[in-house]
């Protein structure tokens, strides 16, 4: 069934919202916690960042996420959704004149199984397979709620009374759209998708600690090679990739945030070698940890320190 495109005036109002949420470039928080802004004001070519589970929704401007061999465009007409975390690369479309902005809804994972479950009791349950990632149409039902959401967050007391509701709706409608049997499917956590994504927060809670696919997959109650398998199809990538890059993007937040050197960066993130973290920052970034950290810190001079952490670990 053709969606129906979300109808320009819902797009413009958003637009504006954002424009006056948003007036500097990166990520700024809300005032409601799990929920904040994306603004850039200049195109960006393919970037690796690390996503976690979260609703993204673009109201002007475009980006593309690239996963493997797929492609996941997000604009004023799709939407994003990542149901586990997931480091692949963007690519941002954007000018002076029509920046993208985008609004980001961190998905809490408690309330989201409060709502899958009650689906199911509503025999809602899916058949659908499971996906970590989709991109999928703005229907106008959730361009009115990304309105109302924005609405309330321009105001202090809005945004503590009504905020929580409408992001709640907000989740619903999601779980509810054009392919929210798949999502609903990949929250619930059931079966080898519910494995891995439990493997995926282990690593992403303890990259910091030796990590090993044995250790792993025995964790998950699978055999080396299943879980090898599953976890390739659940992320794309091998689970040793996986772990080096969390423990980079990592390495690269703490370089920026807290300005330790590349070699405390990466031995806090579980680097007992400093060439091996030198080559494989240089490989994933582009660029060697030193410059990199001078760079994201030249383009952050002019930010209050408390805002770095949420722009670093988006781009």
């Amino acid at each position: 069934m053709t969606m129906p495109d979300t109808p320009p005036l819902a797009q413009q109002r958003m637009a504006a919202l954002l424009d006056a949420l948003a007036p500097r470039e990166g990520y700024t928080r809300s005032l409601l916690d799990g929920v904040r802004f994306m603004r850039a004001n200049q195109p960006l070519g393919r970037t690796p960042v690390l996503y976690e589970p979260m609703i993204v929704i673009v109201c002007q401007g475009r980006k593309r996420g690239y996963l493997a061999d797929r492609v996941y465009q997000y604009d004023a007409q799709h939407y994003l959704v990542l149901s586990v975390p997931l480091p692949f690369s963007t690519e941002t479309e954007a000018s002076p004149e029509e920046p993208l902005l985008a609004v980001a809804v961190r998905l809490d994972m408690t309330a989201i199984a409060d709502l899958v479950m009650a689906l199911d009791s509503q025999a809602l349950a899916t058949a659908d397979a499971p996906r970590g990632i989709v991109s999928t149409p703005l229907d106008p039902t959730l361009a009115d709620v990304t309105v109302r959401l924005l609405q309330a967050l321009s105001s202090p007391i809005d945004a503590q009374i009504l905020g929580p509701g409408i992001v709640r709706e907000l989740c619903y409608r999601v779980l509810m759209g054009a392919q929210g049997g798949a999502i609903r499917a990949a929250l619930a956590s059931q079966g080898q998708f519910g494995r891995i994504a439990r493997a995926l927060r282990r690593i992403h809670d303890d990259y910091g600690q030796p990590l090993d696919v044995g250790t792993l997959a025995r964790e998950a109650g699978l055999s080396v090679p299943t879980f090898h398998a599953h976890f390739k199809a659940v992320a794309s990538t091998s689970p040793i990739q996986y772990i080096k890059s969390v423990r980079l993007h990592q390495a690269r937040l703490l370089m920026i945030r807290d300005d330790l050197t590349a070699a405390a960066a990466g031995a806090r993130v579980g680097y007992e070698s400093a060439s091996q973290f030198n080559r494989e920052f240089k490989r994933l970034f582009g660029r060697s940890p030193g410059e990199e950290a001078r760079a994201m810190k030249w383009a952050f001079s002019l930010l209050p320190a408390t805002r770095i952490e949420d722009i670093a670990a988006a781009h």
